[in-house]
């Protein structure tokens, strides 16, 4: 990506930020020259708050304008909620909807006046958006609805904010590499670290990437696409 001025006098803005994925992105943001807020649940010096609540996000976004006067930047990172229809009741599903879609939707509208031209948002999907495992509904619902937010909002601030979002795939948020079978079943051969979400994540904000939008880009090695039948690959249903 180069430049360590790349995003000089440039605010980004990141739910989640505080670990994981997001703080890399975060870190990388920081380390081409953007100024970083961060919302997030973990205490630390950064805003803390739960973004399913709106009296939250509505201070948040206060903030951030009251302190900074513009936006550049929106990353949609923070995590939903995972429960399976089994056990996952009402309110849970309901939360993690509010974290997962209602969340980005509401605080793209809070900061949308605020955006300099050639902004840009970025949603944190996932390849479950696409593909699941069972007893996954909640999480799985609300990736799928920030998938399809991504290109309503797209079109919507057409002209304005390009908005894309990213699926990653299987990600080590501690960067354990593996071996055998959980890196040979994607296509690239590993699994991925949030280096890998990061710079895509940087790249969708450059200008390089101008001519971009409403666009989702999944990052999983390879792993959607490779078809699995009894008998390949090694691969047995016992």
């Amino acid at each position: 990506m180069g430049g360590q001025q790349m995003f000089s006098e440039k605010v980004a803005v990141i739910t989640g930020g505080a670990n994981g994925i997001g703080k890399c992105i975060a870190n990388e943001f920081k380390k081409n020259g953007a100024d970083v807020c961060i919302i997030d649940k973990a205490e630390s010096e950064h805003f803390v708050g739960d973004i399913s609540d709106k009296a939250v996000l509505e201070s948040f976004a206060n903030g951030v304008i009251k302190k900074h006067g513009h936006v550049d930047y929106l990353v949609n990172n923070a995590l939903p909620l995972m429960r399976g229809i089994n056990e996952c009741s009402y309110e849970e599903f309901q939360y993690a909807l509010s974290v997962g879609v209602t969340a980005p939707f509401y605080l793209s509208k809070l900061l949308m006046p605020y955006f300099n031209t050639g902004g840009s948002i970025i949603n944190i999907s996932s390849s479950r958006d696409r593909m699941s495992q069972p007893q996954t509904e909640s999480y799985t619902a609300a990736k799928g609805g920030i998938f399809a937010l991504t290109h309503a909002l797209a079109v919507s601030l057409a002209g304005k904010v390009r908005v894309n979002s990213i699926s990653p795939g299987w990600i080590d948020t501690n960067y354990r590499e593996y071996e055998g079978a959980d890196a040979v079943q994607q296509p690239v051969g590993r699994v991925g670290n949030p280096m890998d979400i990061a710079n895509m994540v940087l790249f969708l904000c450059s200008d390089k990437a101008g001519f971009i939008t409403g666009e989702n880009i999944c990052i999983d090695g390879g792993m959607t696409r490779l078809m699995i039948y009894h008998g390949d690959n090694g691969w047995e249903l016992n």
